[in-house]
């Protein structure tokens, strides 16, 4: 086996692309498990539905719906164009709506946990007080749930490292532009670098770890707060 070497220009895109995929992410997604935590409305079970369907879907059928999707025939490719003048397909910017859809699941069923268990009690307390809904929000809510939606975060981040099956389809695997870890690896093995492919998988590793070990931390504090 070659020597183990690690490709930190991949390393350095992989986490600056899921980074932003979890920042755009997060209002969407957090919006989302308040609203299926604390509401009833027809079509709520369906809406729980497609939103876990990620999770069990194989990655490359994602992959192939947002490349029909975003593709320049598909309504978002068009839209895409049309507004702003851009492509998405087989650029950076798929790879983050890639990260983006696989790790909505999980930002959005670790999150609606937290918020369930905010006391309901105490955001009416606060609306009697006269509080908007803004602030029962940004006091009472966000706080209580505050552990809760940093494990969601962390636990998102780490998946969006790790995603490969869409990725390798909306955005291809193109050198300096689109190429994550996942992917680098995958070429890697493929060429016979193994030493690369190695190298990269440690990182890997240690990047999916770190994210879990800390997400691990912090519903545990939720739990023995």
């Amino acid at each position: 086996m070659s020597e183990l070497a690690v490709d930190l220009p991949v390393v350095w895109f992989t986490l600056r692309v899921a980074a932003l995929a979890v920042l755009l992410l997060a209002p969407f997604g957090l919006a989302l498990a308040l609203l299926l935590a604390r509401r009833r409305f027809p079509g709520k079970a369906l809406l729980e539905t497609l939103v876990s369907l990620p999770l069990v879907l194989p990655p490359v059928a994602t992959g192939l719906l947002l490349l029909k999707f975003l593709g320049r025939r598909g309504p978002g490719g068009r839209a895409a164009r049309s507004l702003f003048g851009m492509d998405v397909v087989f650029t950076w910017k798929a790879v983050v709506v890639a990260m983006m859809v696989m790790s909505l699941p999980l930002l959005v069923r670790t999150a609606r946990v937290a918020f369930e268990e905010v006391n309901p009690r105490l955001e009416a307390v606060a609306r009697t007080l006269g509080a908007s809904e803004a602030r029962v929000l940004s006091t009472i809510t966000l706080p209580l749930a505050s552990r809760g939606i940093a494990a969601g975060l962390l636990l998102a981040f780490a998946r969006s490292l790790g995603e490969f099956g869409a990725t390798i389809l909306v955005a291809g695997n193109i050198p300096g532009r689109t190429t994550t870890i996942a992917t680098a690896i995958y070429n890697d093995v493929q060429t016979g670098l193994d030493g690369r492919a190695y190298g990269l998988l440690a990182v890997s590793a240690a990047l999916a770890f770190g994210a879990i070990f800390l997400s691990e931390v912090w519903l545990k504090r939720r739990t023995n707060a």
